[in-house]
């Protein structure tokens, strides 16, 4: 511990503050120790940011609330907080007749009286992962047929938004990138409270986080970073008294200030008093004092600035003390039941709603309902078509927003279906986009929402910045070339890392040794033959919100290029391809919201019906995700419901580099690279080959490319070790920078160069050797010269003829978007290869 910040520290930061000058952490530490007239003042600026924010946003001089009922899905939790008194033991439960879990029934109960009271919002609380602990909440869970505790909760959020119309607000912890996308078709917001970033409450025994694996702050982080990736409504907040210096108290709320500036995703934060309990290790430690409390309240306020809503419960003090709460720059008061009590404060009854209006009204405002769902995102989902509320969800959200986002006065939710009957895509957009071949492919530079889809600019750049991305590759290990070159003429497989790099940097002689081996090795593994398979390229949405950065291709559903074509449209164009000699579609789209559920089943199902005979090679490990989010099914059993419906096998797209580090530069809402594996070997297991790719050349180095090359490796190894062929091929891809919008923003370089490019393609030759046979060159993105290149330094094969290809032609790329089979036998008659057609799976095609 050290001494606080002295009197003139925090005479000078304040000072700063009424300036309107930005704050740094230690000051932001001095003024958290404001006292007397100087915490006075400290409220003074922190209302007036308040109220400047409440301009902005139209609504001046209005204070909200959430008016709600609490529903304890369960109280069991695999955690020890030392503060806590929510959470029970399984033996505790039983010895009060409670089963583990509220039932169906009475979370419908609480759900029903709550609507008839007025209530808009249904807190879903519970503790983190209890069957993870204790085995009675398996058991349960298993008795009531749900693989998890998110699982029940899900379907639990179906039901109240069916039978009762409440807005369920799911706060269950820690979830992974995966779990939120499950749940965010099901709840328009959730939440987690950050509470403090400090380590040091974690790691050390007798602090308040210790022995509770969900305090951990990196992982709670980790958390809000993929909600907002995923764009959810997070509700997040710090806890404040816990034993926290006042230094890891304003850790936390920059760590909360860079998380809301880099996805825009937090619709509140909460600051919240810890107050001591009884029969808890921390009984003995003094409630947070209330000038402290009035402190931290107004820091929070300055630093995250005017746009950010926030709150402090108003039961966690007496109701006199509202008024300094009011007065330290909180424009939300949080959930407030008519009905349920705060199961987690359960000593602390609400106010009721005549007095909380009455003293938001002493102090010049007005206090109006909203929904779980801040007015914000309500307006952007309902009115601008921004993509934070998934739509089938829409129709309850609008059925309590009034025009301003808030809640229309009065209402009383009702029931409504949550998944509307599936229907048939419809062709809408310009479809014309399929067949145009004019390099510039759009209308416009940049889609409408640019500023707003792929998160804060400044933020992205910090990041690459932070990680050196951009500045070059870092130092590698450089052994000496022949050693590293001997070792992969030994065993061009099992490179060490070391090695491997020094191969991916070389240049000059050494780099033409490189090629030379990777081109012996080619020949050795699948002799001369350039291959190629007849296809057709079917984009068959461009709209999406997933926000990768380097995607010219997305666009909102309301810009002029953005188009769907119907699953007859898709049909005509296999039918089209089939005449044409092809015997693959491959098939991708945009993450579009508003997606039948079935759409990816009824897409393939439609062109087998058309044509029997083609083999379907469609939807990314991204679509995938999708799908699952949308039918609700796991990953395998989505996969295998798509190859009984015709699905052949799945491009190994969406994986760019797999390296969070990266991916979280090049994509905003893009999955993890632990779910790209999960996917593809899932889809190994289940009997569905994929290709494999790489896009490089952006804000990546030789270190990414080799990692990735060496997961690619692993993942292979494990489908041959349960008898799948796994990968069929390794695709470079060339980052094409011409429209990206990375790169018009300044934060990637202009693509890989002629060195990179041979590099590349080289050693994913040496490296994949023994488990991946066919390395293929895109045309489309490095045209002829490249592509003969890329042939002679170990690749061998040539992609498809695609007839169509939008995303690289609206990406940039000069070099069209089709090749006969006479042009691709030119290319390989250039560098006198023979030159033979192909099956996806690279067999000899056999046409009736």
């Amino acid at each position: 511990m050290t001494d606080g910040p002295t009197p003139q520290q925090v005479r000078r930061a304040l000072a700063r503050a009424e300036r309107g000058a930005a704050l740094d952490v230690a000051e932001a530490e001095a003024l958290l120790a404001a006292t007397g007239e100087e915490l006075d003042r400290l409220c003074v600026v922190a209302a007036r940011v308040r109220d400047a924010g409440l301009v902005a946003a139209g609504r001046p001089g209005v204070v909200t609330y959430s008016p709600k009922v609490f529903i304890p899905i369960t109280k069991l939790c695999r955690d020890r907080c030392h503060y806590c008194t929510f959470v029970e033991t399984p033996a505790q439960a039983a010895r009060e007749g409670r089963a583990p879990y509220l039932s169906p029934d009475e979370i419908l109960d609480i759900a029903r009286q709550g609507a008839e009271l007025g209530c808009l919002e249904a807190l879903f609380t519970l503790g983190d992962r209890p069957e993870d602990r204790w085995p009675e909440a398996q058991a349960w869970l298993d008795e009531q047929g749900y693989d998890s505790t998110l699982a029940y909760i899900r379907a639990m959020a179906i039901r109240v938004l069916e039978e009762t119309g409440l807005l369920p607000h799911l706060n269950p912890g820690v979830m992974t990138w995966e779990e939120l996308n499950r749940l965010k078709p099901v709840s328009p917001s959730m939440g987690m409270m950050l509470e403090t970033t400090s380590t040091r409450l974690f790691e050390t025994k007798g602090e308040a986080h210790h022995g509770s694996p969900d305090k951990d702050p990196a992982v709670r982080l980790r958390v809000l970073e993929d909600a907002g990736r995923h764009g959810i409504p997070f509700t997040t907040g710090l806890l404040v008294g816990i034993g926290e210096t006042l230094t890891e108290r304003a850790e936390t709320i920059f760590a909360l200030r860079a998380t809301t500036r880099a996805y825009g995703a937090v619709q509140e934060v909460i600051v919240q008093n810890f107050r001591a309990k009884p029969d808890t290790a921390m009984r003995h430690v003094d409630d947070l004092d209330l000038a402290e409390y009035r402190a931290a309240i107004a820091v929070t306020r300055i630093v995250l600035g005017p746009k950010t809503r926030i709150q402090a419960p108003p039961n966690l003090v007496d109701l006199t003390e509202c008024k300094a709460l009011l007065d330290a720059g909180i424009d939300d008061w949080g959930g407030v039941s008519p009905l349920t009590p705060d199961h987690v404060n359960p000593e602390r009854p609400w106010p009721s709603l005549d007095r909380l209006r009455s003293i938001t009204a002493s102090c010049g405002f007005e206090l109006k309902a909203r929904l779980t769902v801040h007015p914000e995102y309500v307006v952007g989902s309902l009115q601008r078509g921004e993509a934070w509320i998934d739509p089938r969800l829409h129709a309850h959200v609008r059925a309590l927003a009034a025009p301003d986002g808030l809640a229309v006065p009065e209402v009383r939710p009702t029931g409504l279906p949550w998944q509307e009957p599936d229907q048939a895509l419809e062709s809408a957009g310009r479809t014309d986009l399929f067949e145009a071949v004019d390099t510039e492919g759009r209308t416009a530079d940049r889609r409408s929402d640019f500023a707003s889809v792929y998160g804060d600019w400044d933020s992205v750049q910090e990041a690459a910045s932070r990680t050196g991305l951009i500045d070059g590759a870092p130092a590698v290990l450089h052994a000496e070339g022949g050693d590293a070159l001997r070792a992969a003429e030994a065993d061009p497989g099992n490179l060490s890392d070391e090695h491997a790099l020094t191969l991916m940097t070389a240049s000059g002689a050494l780099l033409e040794s490189v090629v030379r081996l990777a081109d012996d090795l080619r020949r050795e593994v699948v002799g001369d033959p350039v291959t190629y398979v007849v296809n057709r390229n079917i984009n068959f949405t461009n709209v999406c919100y997933v926000g990768c950065r380097f995607c010219a291709f997305a666009q909102r559903k309301t810009d002029a290029d953005a188009y769907s074509l119907s699953y007859d449209e898709v049909a005509d164009r296999a039918q089209e391809a089939w005449d044409l000699g092809a015997t693959e579609v491959c098939m991708q789209g945009g993450i579009d919201p508003e997606l039948p559920a079935t759409a990816y089943f009824d897409i393939a199902a439609a062109v087998k019906k058309r044509v029997p005979g083609m083999h379907v090679h469609a939807f990314s490990p991204m679509e995938v995700v999708n799908g699952t989010a949308r039918t609700g099914l796991s990953i395998e059993d989505f996969l295998i419901k798509a190859r009984e419906a015709g699905l052949g096998s799945l491009p190994g797209t969406a994986a760019e580099i797999l390296d969070d580090e990266v991916r979280w530069v090049l994509t905003k809402g893009k999955l993890p690279t632990s779910t790209w594996i999960e996917i593809v070997s899932t889809a190994h297991r289940v009997g569905l080959p994929t290709t494999s790719t790489m896009m490089y050349g952006h804000v990546d180095n030789p270190r990414h490319w080799v990692g990735h090359l060496n997961v690619l490796k692993g993942v292979q190894d494990k489908a041959q070790e349960f008898g799948s062929g796994g990968f069929t091929e390794f695709v470079p891809l060339p980052f094409v920078h011409t429209s990206a919008p990375i790169y018009l923003a300044g934060v990637a370089r202009p693509g890989p160069t002629h060195r990179d490019n041979l590099a590349v393609h080289a050693m994913a030759r040496i490296l994949l050797h023994g488990r991946i046979d066919n390395i293929q060159t895109s045309w489309v993105k490095l045209g002829v010269e490249g592509t003969r290149a890329m042939l002679n330094a170990g690749a061998n094969d040539l992609g498809g003829t695609l007839m169509e290809e939008t995303i690289s032609r609206m990406a940039g790329s000069e070099h069209g978007s089709a090749k006969t089979v006479a042009e691709l036998e030119e290319i390989g008659a250039g560098i006198d290869r023979p030159v033979r057609e192909r099956t996806t799976l690279y067999g000899v095609p056999a046409r009736d």
